[in-house]
């Protein structure tokens, strides 16, 4: 295998919302800007990449956009090759035709199953495992995205965080408190938006459309936007990625839910509040708990108990009112520590990075 391994394939299925698609398209288009690999990524739903990136367009079998070779992966779908690097993004199961592909050459490609974001510590256990095939000549790696040294890292640009600061210091801040609201129609939006109600001066809550609208919209009624107390609730278009980045930097706390937007809510290194994708059983719930343990780490008791209460609450329907008012009372505190927690995560290898390298090594 050559060392440079330039071509590479990313496999995506999207399940449901962005989380997924955003995950890889956010990867393929930084390992050609920044590494120069030749990308090719495979989606079984190119609709649900247009809006994140409008110049897509869905109808087409491939196209070029930001470097990438974006194909349509449909059940009939003809390969010509396999590429040097193949991602499995988040188990979606390669093609039985591309997998035999990938058997017959020499030498074979470097195949990793990249997963889902965790803040558990069996994360970093199991990060870079090789898991041979069952009958085919064939190994895969687990990579697995994390907060710490001992996993592949987050996803980060390598200009990001200096364009996040030069956008916020040309936009002079509003005056009004702004927040961003991207969630899950099961958040408990009403008791929020009584309490941005009460609160003592303007705030401008800004709501994309989809599951976070319709949530509104439920509790409210109408289409808004709308007017409660000193709150305006305003509903927002669906914005391609980099424009809901400089909305995470311009606002004051953000909801963010999934994976994608709750990375990027900790690269605007200002107080968020994450809903997690929920899973049966309450498996949600332990990896939330194993996230505000890595993050809380370092904070004030007192000011840790704030956080977890915000963040539980917004997660299983509880006293969102009284624990958003704890939470403003803290927001100097709350703002300092996300300042610094995104500086201590910038530390670590990005994760694009870190692929780069690991895979150099699977030689």
């Amino acid at each position: 295998m050559s060392a440079m391994q330039l071509h590479w394939d990313i496999f995506c299925r999207v399940i449901d919302n962005y989380g997924d698609i955003g995950v890889c398209w956010r990867l393929a288009r930084q390992l050609a800007a920044e590494h120069g690999r030749r990308v090719r990524l495979w989606v079984d739903d190119p609709a649900s990449l247009q809006p994140l990136c409008p110049p897509v367009d869905a109808n087409v079998d491939g196209q070029w956009c930001n470097g990438v070779e974006i194909r349509h992966w449909h059940e009939n779908i003809l390969f010509d090759r396999p590429a040097e690097v193949v991602i499995e993004a988040f188990a979606c199961d390669l093609p039985d035709a591309y997998l035999a592909a990938m058997a017959n050459v020499d030498p074979k490609p470097c195949w990793i199953n990249l997963e889902y974001l965790t803040a558990e510590s069996w994360a970093g256990d199991c990060h870079g495992m090789a898991s041979p095939h069952p009958s085919l000549p064939l190994t895969k790696y687990f990579f697995f995205p994390g907060f710490s040294g001992s996993s592949g890292g987050l996803l980060r640009e390598k200009h990001l965080l200096g364009e996040r600061d030069r956008s916020t210091f040309q936009s002079g801040g509003s005056e009004a408190f702004e927040i961003s609201l991207f969630c899950y129609d099961t958040a408990p939006v009403g008791g929020l938006i009584d309490a941005l109600g009460k609160m003592p001066n303007p705030v401008i809550c800004h709501v994309p459309p989809g599951k976070p609208l319709a949530a509104v919209s439920n509790y409210l009624g109408g289409d808004g936007p709308w007017q409660c107390g000193n709150a305006s609730i305003r509903p927002i278009p669906f914005m391609p990625m980099d424009d809901y980045d400089r909305l995470l930097w311009r606002c004051d706390v953000n909801f963010v839910r999934g994976e994608d937007s709750f990375v990027r809510a900790q690269w605007a290194g200002k107080p968020f509040i994450w809903q997690i994708y929920f899973q049966d059983e309450d498996a949600h719930l332990v990896k939330l708990d194993a996230f505000l343990e890595r993050y809380c780490h370092g904070m004030d008791k007192k000011l840790e108990i704030v956080v977890r209460e915000m963040f539980v609450a917004w997660n299983t329907g509880g006293n969102v009112e009284s624990a958003w008012l704890n939470f403003m009372a803290n927001y100097a505190d709350i703002a300092r520590h996300n300042s610094h927690w995104a500086d201590t995560q910038a530390l670590l290898p990005d994760l694009a990075s870190a692929l780069v390298k690991f895979c150099t090594t699977k030689v």
